[in-house]
């Protein structure tokens, strides 16, 4: 790529300011969740997606990821994809293991 089009590569200013918009409705929501005392898992899930989609919102705009290369993008978001999928199984495994313990032993958890 050439100076000349390196220099005037610019991305349009609404881009962001309709994704500014969009990232203040989300944080809308996720207030929303604590204002209207949202319990539970479905607390905890609510704003886990909405966390995840500001930061998605995020790194694909402000950070100029939706611009780049497919390849630099899956070096980017697998590993961290990865990595949860791997939390979510050790989490499983330990209401399981918790769940054997309590049904076997008769020993209420430590608190």
């Amino acid at each position: 790529m050439s100076e000349a089009t390196a220099a005037h590569q610019q991305h349009p200013i609404g881009t962001y300011v309709k994704v500014w918009i969009l990232l203040f409705v989300l944080s809308f929501f996720s207030y929303l969740v604590d204002f209207f005392h949202v319990h539970g898992l479905l607390r905890w899930t609510l704003i886990l997606i909405l966390m995840m989609l500001k930061a998605g919102f995020i790194v694909a705009v402000f950070m100029h990821m939706k611009w780049e290369r497919l390849a630099l993008i899956f070096a980017i978001t697998l590993p961290p994809l990865a990595i949860l999928v791997l939390v979510g199984m050790m989490s499983a495994e330990s209401h399981y293991v918790n769940t054997n313990r309590i049904e076997h032993f008769a020993v209420a958890p430590l608190k």
